[in-house]
Parts: structure tokens; C-alpha cells; sequence
């Protein structure tokens, strides 16, 4: 029988990253080939640190396109950009990916086929991609309960006056 083989792609963002990797971790402990993916910034700067992970030939790690120069350093002001960004590049991109990965599957038996992707709920690009190579997707929402309670009540607390925050820059 061949093992499920999930691609893992969380928006590159640490809040984002670290619960789609304990998915991807929690995945692989239960038999599932893992190709986690990173845009190419995130991956030279994050690589260095998963030893652990780094030796195993079912546990992968690639990369995608996040859209933006390499000069660009990806603050936390930089987010919309990125967000805007990698909606183009990151699908072309990702894309490429899955194309890449099902081809190496055609080549070598012990690769499996992408039989599921694990998104980030805001990468909906992905869906696309899925759609096009007909493999079933989920979206996995990473934030905390705390942050999920804030989208829940975001327009309350504007109508309340406690968002946008008084006396901040947004510059």
C-alpha cells in the first residue's frame, strides 16, 4: 500500500509556520510522506534549525516563490505585500511544485504521489492548484483561540471603538 504523501504549505509567518509544523510533524509520526513547504526566504533563514527533521527521506522540505525581491527584509509592515504578492507568484510557483513532486513519484516508487495538500486558511490560492491536479485540500487555520476570538468579534470591536487601536502609526 502506498503512504499518503500531504504537502504542507503555511503562510510565512511564524504565528503561521509553527502549528502547521507540529501538523506536518504529527502527520509524519502517523505514516504520512511530508513535503513542507517554505517560500525561499523563510527556508534559508528556518533550515538551519530542523536537524531533526532534515535526515529524513519522507519528511521533505521545499520551496516556493513568495513574490517579493530579495532585498525585500519582510517585516511585520511588509504582511499586505506579501499577502498580495505570493497570491500570483506563490501559485505559479507552487504550481511547479506539485508538477515537480508527482513527477518524481512517476520516477521513483518510493516517492508517493501528492494525495493531499494542508494549507493555511489564507493561502487560497492553493485551492486552485489542488482543484487543477484534482487532489483534495484542507485549509488548517493556525491562529490561537485568542486570535480566533478577535476575527469573530473584529467588527464589534469597531463598532465599540476599540480597533484600530488610538494614538498608533500605521506608517
Amino acid at each position: 500500500m502506498t503512504r499518503p504523501h500531504a504537502v504542507c504549505i503555511p503562510l510565512p509567518a511564524q504565528g503561521h509556520i509553527n502549528p502547521m509544523l507540529k501538523l506536518a510533524k504529527l502527520l509524519h509520526f502517523k505514516g504520512f510522506c511530508i513535503t513542507f513547504v517554505h517560500t525561499e526566504f523563510n527556508a534559508r533563514r528556518l533550515l538551519s534549525s530542523l536537524d531533526d527533521l532534515q535526515s529524513s527521506n519522507d519528511f521533505r522540505f521545499e520551496t516556493i516563490s513568495d513574490g517579493l525581491p530579495p532585498t525585500n527584509e519582510r517585516g511585520i509592515l511588509d504582511l499586505p505585500e506579501l499577502v498580495t504578492k505570493i497570491q500570483v507568484d506563490g501559485q505559479r510557483s507552487f504550481r511547479d511544485l506539485v508538477t515537480k513532486l508527482n513527477h518524481a513519484s512517476s520516477l521513483d516508487h518510493h516517492v508517493p504521489a501528492v494525495s493531499c495538500i494542508i494549507s493555511d486558511g489564507v493561502m487560497g490560492f492553493t485551492l486552485l492548484v489542488a482543484q487543477e491536479f484534482g487532489i483534495p485540500e484542507m485549509f488548517f487555520f493556525t491562529p490561537s483561540g485568542c486570535g480566533m476570538l478577535g476575527y469573530l468579534h473584529y467588527e464589534d470591536l469597531v463598532e465599540r471603538g476599540y480597533f484600530p487601536l488610538k494614538g498608533t502609526n500605521p506608517s
